[in-house]
């Protein structure tokens, strides 16, 4: 019996998400044919059938989460493989199947040590409750009985379990490593934008040039952290990852080298990234390599944020909401729009002194004509 497995999509990625199968058993199929569609954190990938023939059985359904390596397809014996299977797109072999992958309980970097009694996590796994969600009450921070009855009656009250998956599953990862690893700090300022101002349509584009003129005068933020090596790289090119909000969950697709492209090329690169993101047609390869990040949460509202510095990067600028504000002009009040915004730096690479100096920049950026 021949088996297809999961094929390494590249990257580094290890799990997969069963997305849509093209396919259904006893199905004949073509050399290349479209196999079935998975989700590798935040692109969803096409994998072609390796081989032609007839599909036996399919051991995965929409929604599993896979490990590379991991068995899709069983074909019937006598079909054509392609010549060079097994290079590509996975291998085509008859061993066993490795054991499917189960979300580990730390999978989201949560703290996993407990302390309780055989007693106490036969209850808790009776009545199904997850010892790592559990205050413990009892003497050196003990996990009781009491506390999984209290769990417990909570859980009644709310509903099932929801395994993150595909982006928010990424998402939770790239949280958990950022509060892991970055030593946060975060500078708060205001931007008058009275000199240009005429609504939101060119927000954005303002506030891309702000961030190129910034990162002139302070290149240590467009840099990358080595937290093994402490040590940072400064980059020249400026790709910008622009943090995407949909109901899939976060998503940053980059905008390369913002520092060297015309305001209407920048245009049509924003349009097109918003465009492919919400198809989800976005490659992984434009998900990957931003240098810096900017997340305009203001777009739905908000005034100051905290926003978390993702490594490797070791800066992000967040945007609130435009706001009518009375200010004081040649000692008379006036009413001008007021843009807040909110740089978070990881302090283990960036001064404070650094972040102030970027921050003014892009103020004074964002003030002129």
């Amino acid at each position: 019996m021949k088996t297809f497995r999961l094929p390494d999509l590249g990257e580094g990625l290890q799990q997969a998400e069963i997305s849509a199968w093209h396919v259904a058993e006893n199905d004949e199929v073509a050399v290349d044919q479209p196999l079935v569609s998975v989700e590798t954190e935040k692109a969803i990938v096409e994998i072609p059938s390796p081989r032609s023939g007839r599909i036996k059985r399919l051991l995965a359904k929409p929604g599993d989460l896979l490990s590379v390596g991991a068995t899709l397809v069983e074909f019937a014996d006598g079909a054509d493989e392609r010549p060079e299977a097994g290079t590509v797109v996975g291998r085509l072999d008859t061993e066993a199947p490795p054991a499917r992958a189960a979300p580990a309980a730390n999978d989201a970097g949560t703290p996993s040590r407990v302390r309780a009694t055989p007693a106490v996590r036969a209850l808790a796994q009776r009545l199904e409750v997850d010892l790592s969600i559990v205050t413990p009450t009892g003497p050196n921070d003990t996990i009781t009985a009491k506390d999984i009855e209290r769990v417990a009656r909570i859980l009644k009250d709310v509903g099932p379990l929801e395994m993150l998956r595909g982006v928010r599953r990424t998402m939770a990862r790239s949280m958990a490593q950022a509060h892991e690893e970055v030593a946060p700090v975060t500078v708060n300022e205001d931007a008058d934008l009275h000199a240009w101002w005429g609504g939101e349509q060119v927000l954005m584009l303002r506030l891309i040039r702000a961030i190129a003129a910034a990162c002139k005068v302070e290149p240590a933020l467009n840099a990358w952290y080595d937290s093994r090596a402490v040590g940072r790289r400064v980059l020249n090119a400026i790709h910008l990852g622009v943090a995407v909000d949909t109901p899939d969950g976060l998503f940053v697709p980059v905008l390369r080298d913002i520092g060297n492209r015309t305001p209407e090329d920048l245009r049509g690169g924003l349009e097109r990234l918003r465009r492919d993101v919400l198809a989800r047609t976005i490659p992984p390869e434009e998900l990957r390599g931003y240098t810096f990040i900017l997340s305009n949460f203001g777009t739905f509202g908000g005034r100051y944020a905290n926003p978390i510095v993702q490594p490797p990067t070791v800066a992000i600028l967040g945007a609130g909401r435009v706001r009518d504000e009375v200010v004081a002009v040649n000692g008379q009040p006036a009413v001008h729009p007021i843009l807040p915004l909110s740089l978070t730096i990881d302090h283990r690479a960036v001064t404070g002194g650094e972040a102030t100096r970027f921050l003014t920049a892009a103020v004074a950026d964002l003030q002129s004509t």
